[in-house]
């Protein structure tokens, strides 16, 4: 791309609207990090070839400044398009047609097919698990059809990598009217009046957050944009700055703008390689049009954006800790206050906004706060995205608005809750973990609560960064406890004894319970150390790391007491609690099982019925691989 000096963003819009206008087909292969790792690459090059054997005319960047052109079909990669279970898709527009699960060896047919004979390929579409239904594309699937894609909403439709179909989408229009007809106090106000609140974890208010650093006085002030996503399972901000990068500049240039600054950072984990990619070329594209730079708009005004990879540290997520790691130390919290708004980076007034908050900046100042808040409840504005993984049909990216029902999500967007092998089975929910590490449980009896920050925080949870793992019966919550309190030790950076000890304390405690080896006082122990841990701890991070345990311990209680009192685990995934016998109906004396126990724990006579000896069997579980007739019971 040529570089453009001071660009006209009203030109560059209406050329690239027109020049595209004349496509007859565009055909949008997923390139976010899903889709790339399930082969979305070679599928575009299959897309390409197949297209060239067909003697089509193929454009796969618009050469906007050849007026004699008659673009005919086009192809290109686009962000994540939340659909990630599915993967690789192939979206054909303006047919709205979407395929899943698409394959090198099916682009020919795609051609030959859908794209020169408008057919609609059965075996390609998506297929609804309950219904046995095909859909044809998003309009139709019922995983697009019931989320309100606010933020998300060009993810999976532009082409990341190219800023002047951003632009023509209306990119960069809200900052240029930021920068050019508003004052500090007006888009902060705006930030206000839209309810916009933090979607990294707290909820604290956007608008007052900006309003608090624009009121100090300061000869430099910067903003921070937080893309150190290390809650397990999600995958939010990755996704918005693999799809949408321009989106996300565009957000912390007005924040910039609100608070009196010009210069900021992009603080994003080392393990999103694509993301950073995007990222640069982004901050670089925009650099080359004189969005960012000297002088933009023409406001007199300079604004520059870097990116800073962080190491991998969940405790840069927590934002003392992140400013911390940009300014060359080791990355660890420090007590508040002062806060970012009064000394943040390098001494000076900062604003930190994760990357989803950012991205949603933009649209608040295109269309109004009245526009955005007419989304959500009382207390929660607008949309949230979350990462749905775990025992659910449909995994994914999904964006819905504030005061949606679980029950909604996990049954009708979702898809249902699945058994183990990931089918729809009628298998019974259990719980969903929100929030991550620092989150926690909610049960059956919540799957009709409107789901926002209050309610959620009444019931022992949080939104936190939007981490959704759907369980269903066959989930042990002791396990899930100690799968995040192990996370969270691991994670702690160590500087507050009541994180460090507590959290190795509360695990050793949890694997008490899950050995069989705990007793009454291990649970009121457990219980009385997390209370202490989240009181007493410096950070944010490890004031909400006992947050799993607690509220699997309110919502499972008599689990716990199962595990303690009648050591059984009545999913039986824990090792040690289990009961191995041999089914007398089953069993034939083949003597398999005999012969492959690694210690020597199961006796009898050839045909006749075999037994286990509990104190001899470490119930590894190789008697019950071995066995052909389902006779050894306990593994399932």
């Amino acid at each position: 791309m040529e570089t453009i000096t001071k660009i006209d963003l009203r030109q560059v819009k209406e050329t690239y609207n027109k020049t595209a206008s004349r496509i007859r087909k565009r055909i949008v292969i997923c390139a976010g990090t899903g889709c790339i790792a399930n082969g979305a690459l070679p599928v575009y090059k299959a897309m390409e070839k197949a297209i060239a054997d067909a003697g089509l005319e193929l454009f796969v960047e618009l050469e906007l400044n050849r007026h004699d052109l008659d673009p005919a079909y086009q192809i290109t990669g686009s962000g994540c398009q939340g659909f990630c279970a599915q993967g690789p898709l192939v979206n054909i527009l303006p047919d709205e047609t979407m395929y899943v699960k698409v394959k090198p060896e099916d682009c020919t047919e795609i051609v030959e097919r859908t794209i020169l004979s408008d057919e609609v390929i059965d075996r390609l579409m998506y297929v609804n698990p309950v219904t046995g239904e095909h859909n044809k594309g998003q309009l139709d699937i019922p995983f697009y059809a019931r989320q309100n894609r606010l933020v998300l909403g060009e993810c999976g439709h532009v082409d990341p990598e190219n800023i002047r179909e951003y632009i023509a989408h209306g990119g960069y229009f809200a900052a240029e009217k930021a920068f050019t007809q508003m004052t500090e106090t007006e888009v902060c106000d705006n930030i206000v009046e839209s309810g916009l609140r933090g979607r990294g974890g707290g909820g604290f208010p956007t608008g007052r957050k900006w309003h608090l650093t624009l009121k100090e006085i300061s000869d430099k002030k910067y903003v921070i944009c937080n893309g150190d996503e290390g809650d397990p399972g999600a995958f939010m901000d990755r996704s918005l700055m693999e799809g949408n990068p321009h989106r996300v500049i565009e957000g912390m240039m007005i924040a910039a703008r609100g608070i009196g600054a010009d210069e900021a950072y992009v603080y994003v984990r080392l393990e999103y390689p694509l993301a950073v990619k995007r990222m640069r070329r982004a901050i670089e594209d925009a650099m080359d049009a004189g969005i960012l730079g000297d002088d933009i708009f023409g406001s007199g005004r300079n604004m520059y954006i870097h990116i800073m990879e962080g190491a991998g540290a969940f405790v840069c997520g927590e934002e003392t800790a992140l400013m911390a790691s940009i300014e060359g130390k080791r990355g660890m919290p420090m007590p508040k206050p002062p806060f970012p708004a009064q000394k943040g980076l390098f001494g000076k007034p900062t604003v930190i906004n994760n990357v989803e908050t950012l991205a949603a900046v933009p649209l608040i100042i295109r269309n109004g706060p009245s526009w955005f808040n007419q989304h959500g409840t009382v207390g929660s504005k607008g949309t949230k995205t979350f990462a749905l993984t775990g025992h659910v049909a449909n995994t994914g990216l999904i964006e819905v608005p504030f005061g949606t029902t679980l029950r909604e999500i996990v049954y009708n967007i979702g898809g249902g809750v699945t058994n183990d092998d990931g089918k729809v089975t009628g298998e019974v929910f259990k719980a969903v973990q929100i929030g991550g590490p620092s989150g926690g449980c909610l049960t059956e009896e919540d799957l009709d609560m409107p789901l926002d920050y209050d309610n959620l925080i009444a019931k022992g949870a949080m939104i936190g960064s939007g981490g959704l793992v759907v369980m269903n019966n066959q989930s042990c919550m002791i396990q899930i406890a100690r799968f995040f309190m192990n996370f969270t030790q691991s994670e702690s950076c160590g500087k507050c004894v009541p994180c460090r000890e507590g959290t190795k304390q509360m695990l050793s405690l949890l694997d008490d319970i899950i050995e069989g080896k705990a007793t009454q006082e291990t649970f009121e122990l457990l219980e009385e150390v997390g209370l202490v841990v989240k009181k007493a701890s410096l950070c944010g991070l490890g004031k909400t790391a006992p947050s799993p345990v607690l509220s699997t311990i309110v919502k499972f209680k008599d689990e716990y007491f199962e595990h303690i009192h009648d050591k059984r685990c009545a999913t039986n995934n824990c090792k040690a609690l289990r009961s191995i016998t041999i089914d007398p109906e089953k069993c034939i004396g083949c003597t398999a099982c005999a012969r492959k126990c690694p210690v020597n724990a199961i006796s009898g006579e050839k045909k006749q019925l075999h037994f286990i000896d509990p104190e001899v069997c470490t119930k590894c579980g190789i008697c019950y691989d071995v066995c052909k007739f389902d006779a050894v019971l306990g593994f399932n």
